[in-house]
């Protein structure tokens, strides 16, 4: 073959490659651009009644928070307590896929997992600075996903109440005695406590607390904290409202998602949704509280609620009581035995950073 032919093949070669290459990058567009035109519809099933100030609102804002930081890639709509299904029923219900995402707090799911009650409130446990410390840089985050895996979940933080109130009660607690035989809304750990102080601890979803409260069906509650609280009108159903929340220190509220529908995510969307999460952790800790402190001062203030703080002994004992109970739960099963440990190893050791910062600056503030 003469070289001017060879020149002219080898031309012609070159120029079906890069027409090929061309094809294939045009190709490899097409379906980037069709992935990301694609809408993904998603259904979060929450335990709160719908657009309930806080907890309900925080799952709002999460949803519109995915929307919007997705560019409408991911749409999710909310569905509020007994929607689409029962409170106490969207564990299930986005495990099995009947919905994509779920908004409660882990200890609801005891009956599923004990390990899981570590990653929502611990009796005595962690403040909500500690939690996300724990959670984040502590080694949390892994053993919460290890615990839900076997469900098909992928959990994440999603809000923070901050440390909540000791709750209402329509008798004063002025020692260990009144506790016996009380009939209390509390879940998870801290109803364990009170059982073994005596009391009968009872699981009821949000919406029912009011009315059993009212009916004398309980004479306690928890809830959250005076911003909750006020809005279900707790106060017109009990006289008392004690503090601190032992029982809660830094509750953290949780989304899960159904894996199967995470993992289908492009990795720019499973980044975006974390990321959301991280947001909304962080926002609702900084609502709670700025809207408690307003609505303290408008219970007391305008409402005549008498504020009660726990005597020093009935804490002594429900601190011993908590240390008991937990260290039982631990012995359950080897899961959470191993999250029980890294939960009060790093406990022990940041109580003591922070009996040095945080607790010595506010001591030397309230001083006067």
């Amino acid at each position: 073959m003469k070289r001017r032919d060879l020149v002219k093949v080898a031309g012609l070669t070159a120029a079906a490659g890069i027409l090929s290459a061309c094809g294939k990058e045009e190709k490899e567009e097409k379906v980037q651009s069709s992935e990301q035109s694609k809408v993904i519809e998603w259904k979060m099933v929450t335990t709160w009644p719908k657009n309930f100030p806080g907890l309900g609102t925080g799952a709002n804002q999460l949803a519109e928070m995915i929307n919007k930081m997705s560019n409408g890639r991911i749409q999710v709509k909310v569905y509020g307590a007994g929607e689409l299904v029962g409170p106490l029923e969207i564990f299930d219900a986005v495990s099995r896929g009947t919905a994509e995402m779920g908004h409660g707090a882990a200890y609801y799911w005891k009956g599923k997992s004990t390990a899981a009650q570590f990653f929502a409130a611990v009796p005595f446990g962690l403040t909500a600075q500690e939690m996300n410390a724990w959670l984040y840089h502590g080694g949390g985050m892994e053993l919460w996903e290890e615990v839900y895996d076997k469900f098909g979940l992928v959990p994440g933080a999603a809000g923070n109440t901050g440390v909540q109130m000791g709750g209402w009660f329509n008798k004063e607690i002025n020692s260990v005695e009144d506790l016996k035989g009380l009939k209390m809304r509390i879940p998870g750990l801290g109803g364990e406590v009170l059982k073994r102080a005596g009391g009968t601890p009872v699981l009821l979803p949000g919406g029912e607390i009011f009315p059993s409260l009212q009916s004398g069906a309980i004479d306690a509650t928890e809830w959250v904290g005076p911003y909750n609280d006020m809005a279900f009108g707790l106060h017109k159903a009990a006289k008392y409202y004690y503090y601190p929340g032992w029982h809660e220190p830094g509750t953290t509220l949780e989304c899960f998602i159904n894996k199967e529908a995470f993992m289908a995510l492009p990795e720019d969307l499973q980044i975006i949704v974390r990321n959301a999460l991280r947001v909304a952790n962080q926002d609702m800790l900084a609502e709670f509280m700025t809207k408690n402190n307003q609505a303290l001062d408008q219970l007391v203030n305008q409402h005549g609620v008498e504020l009660r703080n726990f005597p020093e002994d009935v804490m002594r004992k429900l601190r011993e009581i908590s240390d008991e109970v937990v260290a039982e739960e631990a012995q359950k099963d080897e899961m959470t035995k191993k999250v029980y440990d890294s939960f009060i190893k790093f406990r022990d050791q940041v109580q003591k950073w922070t009996a040095v910062s945080e607790q010595a600056y506010i001591n030397g503030r309230s001083l006067s």
